[in-house]
């Protein structure tokens, strides 16, 4: 899974991050937050656009039906309609799975 998770606990995120997080070009992020509501991105006086966590994790839903299931673009709308909660609760396993293992990495190598 290309996703990246940042170390910082950031509350923003530029879209050139994202896009970095992800391994995709910034015209993706931009597209994808047309096309799915729930990416809902802030933006500063200068019109740059802040994501901010949840945003992310929205992004790494989409990604995941899209590049990795191979759904179409109207197959992961549906799918995140009718089951954004499952979607959502298998996210929350896989985050803390990722903290588990880079916890268990640290251990070993303070061994």
């Amino acid at each position: 899974m290309p996703y990246k998770q940042p170390k910082i606990e950031k509350i923003y995120f530029s879209i050139g991050e994202v896009a970095s997080m992800f391994e995709v070009n910034t015209s993706l992020i931009r597209f994808w937050e047309r096309e799915f509501d729930i990416i809902k991105p802030s933006k500063n006086k200068r019109g740059n656009r802040l994501f901010t966590q949840k945003d992310v994790d929205n992004f790494r839903i989409i990604f995941h039906l899209v590049k990795e299931e191979g759904l179409t673009l109207d197959g992961a709308r549906k799918r995140l309609k009718t089951k954004l909660t499952t979607e959502e609760v298998n996210l929350e396993i896989v985050k803390s799975l990722e903290n588990i293992k880079e916890m268990l990495l640290e251990v070993k190598s303070t061994l």
